[in-house]
């Protein structure tokens, strides 16, 4: 596939302009904030982590374009833990997203809040409190649907919905080879998808077969055939429950590292997509199916550093990000600043080793960086600054930030 451009980047004003006078905090908390005059990404104060909207669009209607090709009625179902914001949500159902999906209960609760109502949560919950959370929250809109993995969790459920008089949907969550959650594939899913169509306040909708640990496996093709081979499992384990007389209306899984694998052959009925948005270096380094790189999807989100100090004449530089700028699982790429590579020096610093690079960088000088790992960036931030056609206009809060229970 073909690379695709960054944001362009024009020519920095003189003096970076106040932006704390620059906008106005909408009375619903969720709204776009816009910025009385348009900027430079290069007048924002740093760090700050800038959005290039009009790269998500094109990644997020390549996705919708490619699922929708497969004329396999796959859906996309967004997970939306990526971004964390109810403006990018709602923007991925107005593109044909069947809903979207969180992790933790917390998310979806300020998501509903949004006025988005179809969520699936993801991962298990176990303690009675969460279990109230939920069941308030599926009180709230019948488009709320919980995963379990445990029969007698399964069962406090079913007590909960019971008590409220509605009924809860569920779906089992199916341990694909993860080793994080789920049930084993097979009999025991058979078993426990019988003890969920068992309880009265109970729908069973299905199954989630996530397989996390083929995400960022290297080499397209050896994570087309392990993929592959992951479904079948899961379809023989699908057809088994249905054979036992139980339907099975969902079959939910697949990611961005696999969406090229999930969307172009029978068997999920929505994947659960989340970085191809913004891309991250982490991604990228996974090469596509005819490409080192993965750059199906382009990159959309940056941190934007200056460079603040040469503690070494020529040789080191330090930037003004460090741990607390970006997740520190991977390491974020310089875009303009050929040969330049990032380490991390500290909480607050970034170190730049000169050797490599061609030309003198000077002091204020400010530079993008490809986020390391997007998820876990972009709850290191309270919002994004937003630009459209190279000009920052708005910022569009993350709502969701921190929201970790």
């Amino acid at each position: 596939m073909s690379r695709r451009s960054f944001l362009g980047a024009t020519a920095a004003g003189a003096t970076a302009m106040s932006l704390a006078a620059h906008s106005a905090v909408p009375q619903d908390g969720y709204g776009p904030i816009p910025l009385e005059s348009s900027l430079d990404w290069q007048q924002l104060h740093t760090p700050a982590l800038l959005l290039d909207a009009d790269a998500m669009e094109r990644n997020l209607t390549r996705m919708k374009d490619f699922i929708s090709a497969s004329g396999l009625g796959i859906q996309l179902r967004p997970h939306t833990k990526t971004h964390k914001c109810p403006l990018i949500a709602r923007r991925q159902i107005e593109l044909g997203a069947i809903g979207i999906c969180y992790a933790k209960v917390s998310e979806p609760e300020v998501m509903l809040d949004a006025g988005i109502d179809n969520i699936l949560i993801t991962s298990p919950v176990v303690t009675g409190e969460k279990i109230d959370r939920v069941i308030a929250l599926a009180r709230r809109s019948p488009g709320i649907q919980m995963v379990v993995d445990n029969a007698d969790v399964a069962k406090s459920f079913n007590d909960a919905a019971k008590a409220v008089g509605i009924a809860l949907p569920v779906l089992a969550d199916l341990n694909t080879g993860t080793q994080r959650t789920g049930v084993r594939l097979g009999k025991e899913a058979v078993k426990f998808a019988m003890v969920i169509s068992e309880q009265e306040n109970l729908r069973f909708d299905g199954i989630q077969a996530y397989s996390g640990h083929l995400m960022h496996v290297h080499g397209h093709n050896t994570r087309g055939v392990m993929t592959k081979a992951a479904l079948e499992k899961v379809i023989d384990t699908k057809d088994q429950i249905e054979a036992a007389g139980i339907p099975v209306q969902t079959v939910t899984g697949g990611g961005t590292g696999t969406f090229d694998i999930d969307g172009t052959q029978a068997g999920y009925t929505d994947v659960q997509v989340g970085s191809y948005l913004f891309m991250d270096t982490q991604y990228r380094a996974i090469g596509d199916a005819d490409s080192d790189i993965f750059d199906f999807f382009e990159p959309a989100l940056f941190v934007v550093l200056t460079a603040i100090s040469e503690p070494v004449p020529e040789k080191l530089i330090t930037m003004d990000g460090g741990y607390k700028s970006f997740a520190s699982d991977a390491v974020p790429e310089f875009v303009d600043l050929p040969g330049a590579v990032y380490t991390f020096g500290g909480d607050e610093h970034g170190i730049i080793r000169l050797s490599e690079v061609k030309r003198r960088v000077k002091l204020g000088e400010k530079f993008k960086l490809i986020v390391s790992h997007c998820d876990p960036t972009v709850n290191l931030y309270d919002e994004y600054y937003v630009a459209k056609n190279g000009r920052v206009v708005e910022k569009w809060p993350i709502a969701a930030r921190g929201k970790s229970q």
